[in-house]
């Protein structure tokens, strides 16, 4: 064994399985989440897609899926905040742990619910709706499973630190500086090493979302449509030919020509709306 002084904490013991998981494990896992997801995007652009089962049912899906997505956004944001801004840093803004710790645990705890509810109905819908379960594969219900597990254990540190109050583990002394250790590769191992078997337990899972995510539906969050948000306004059309109260002449007169050239009735179709840029165009 080998024994490290991790500043305030006494010296620690640590086994060549806390050197794999809690050193050499974070970057297998980097390596595999990169590459994987640049493979993919290669040689799968096809496959890189939801999926999408609203077709099938939306009843449930226009509540489990914002119920999903916003909850865990927010765990996220929870996450950025809790492991890499510094304890110091909060502290030097006037924030005590008290105040920090009431409000973890309040956003945290309504967030990681909020997740949970969300993604059990998701599951709830895709096996008790026939279609959406027929589009079911094995890849999608692994995912599931190690989804909804990452979200329970996280849950699970959550409420563990409610109960144990000012007993409770403070993570932002342990799993808090490895995670940022790892980003300067010098691991900090006994810090994570002296963290409870529940952090222990939700950070290997985590490590093996992030692992299967290129692999699986997850990997559209990497392209979320986020240029929707930028693009151009669009151009819609009108579904009749024939003039409508309010349709300019200049459309009623050409649909009329085209009428009588062709010998034919004016038909019910598309037609293009006139546009200010379109009309510039054309002269």
């Amino acid at each position: 064994m080998l024994s490290f002084e991790t500043g305030p904490r006494a010296a620690v013991d640590l086994t060549a399985l806390d050197i794999v998981l809690w050193s050499v494990l974070p970057y297998v896992m980097v390596v595999v989440l990169v590459g994987g997801s640049i493979w993919r995007y290669k040689y799968d652009q096809f496959g890189w897609t939801t999926r999408s089962s609203q077709l099938y049912e939306s009843r449930l899906l226009r509540i489990a899926s914002p119920l999903f997505h916003f909850g865990l956004l927010a765990v996220i944001a929870g996450h950025f905040f809790g492991l890499v801004i510094p304890m110091a840093w909060t502290q030097a803004v006037g924030m005590s742990q008290e105040f920090y710790h009431f409000n973890a645990l309040l956003v945290g705890g309504i967030a990681g619910v909020g997740t949970l509810g969300g993604i059990l109905l998701l599951i709830y819908r895709r096996r008790t709706t026939g279609p959406v379960f027929m589009a079911t594969t094995k890849n999608d219900k692994g995912m599931y499973v190690v989804l909804t597990a990452a979200i329970l254990f996280g849950l699970w540190t959550t409420l563990a630190s409610v109960f144990e109050g000012e007993h409770g583990h403070n993570y932002r002394e342990t799993v808090a500086p490895w995670f940022r250790s790892l980003f300067i590769f010098q691991p900090d191992i006994a810090a994570m090493a002296t963290a409870p078997f529940s952090f222990h337990l939700h950070t290997l899972v985590g490590m093996a979302l992030f692992v299967i995510w290129p692999f699986t539906r997850l990997v559209h969050a990497f392209t979320a449509p986020l240029h929707y948000l930028f693009r151009p306004y669009i151009v819609y059309r009108s579904r009749d030919r024939d003039r409508r109260p309010g349709q300019p002449k200049r459309q009623e007169a050409a649909g009329v020509s085209a009428a009588r050239t062709t010998g034919t009735a004016a038909r019910r179709g598309w037609s293009a709306v006139g546009t200010r840029d379109r009309d510039t165009r054309n002269r």
